[in-house]
């Protein structure tokens, strides 16, 4: 008589444990971008979507794109007992474009009010490199990282090593200052010194090329040297 015998079925992947490590990577990528999409990303395309997509005038667009800077710097203040740097710094950019609409009866003057606007963003970001808060940080920190828990602790203990990493954090932010700056300043010699017609498109492309060639340059001398050392770091770890 045969013997009949029962196959064992085959284990499941095992991919609850790989599902949650990617859940938890997604997870840590978001909080890292979080700052940078509430604080900048939105008012600014609320800004732009109310302004020119509803025709909304330029302070009640300002004023409406201010309510989330608004909100975070305050709830920032209360429950954390501190300053979000990043909000504020947008807030108080939309402040000055406030100020600025409510003098802008000159067209030179409107022309020049969003400079207004990108000099103080740039001025902010370069004192706080001066008081060793990096603003630009907020977006740099998520790129090389890349939301990998592992990758974010090398980050923080390299920098707290201040050594050639730490001065390439501060740099990013201070190139990112000084161009902000020099385009405003340059934006506005142009609305005061060249024909109105020809500003309203050349201030676009000045703020573009700016925008573009600061990305090419501190991503070739900031960013991949932070994201090969991080890589390194990494490798070195044996994961």
């Amino acid at each position: 008589m045969s013997q009949l015998g029962t196959t064992a079925p085959a284990p499941a992947p095992a991919t609850g444990t790989a599902a949650a490590a990617e859940a938890s990577v997604r997870q840590s990528r978001w909080e890292s971008l979080k700052p940078l999409v509430l604080d900048a990303a939105v008012p600014t395309a609320s800004y732009y979507l109310l302004s020119k997509g509803f025709g909304m005038g330029t302070m009640a667009a300002l004023a409406w794109s201010s309510v989330v800077p608004a909100g975070r710097t305050l709830w920032s203040v209360l429950k954390e007992r501190r300053v979000n740097g990043f909000a504020a710094l947008v807030l108080a950019a939309n402040l000055v474009g406030l100020l600025l609409s409510l003098l802008a009866g000159d067209p030179r003057l409107m022309l020049a009010k969003d400079s207004g606007i990108t000099a103080t963003i740039g001025i902010a970001v370069l004192v706080s490199v001066a008081a060793g808060r990096p603003l630009m940080t907020v977006g740099l920190k998520p790129w090389v990282t890349k939301g990998n828990p592992l990758r974010t602790g090398v980050w923080e203990r390299l920098i707290a090593e201040r050594g050639r990493f730490a001065r390439m954090e501060r740099m990013f932010s201070v190139m990112w200052g000084v161009a902000l700056f020099g385009e405003a300043a340059v934006r506005v010699v142009g609305a005061y010194t060249l024909p109105v017609d020809t500003m309203v498109w050349l201030g676009g492309v000045i703020a573009g090329v700016t925008i573009t060639a600061t990305v090419v340059v501190s991503g070739h001398l900031v960013v991949d040297p932070m994201e090969k050392k991080v890589s390194e770091e990494v490798a070195a770890l044996g994961r």
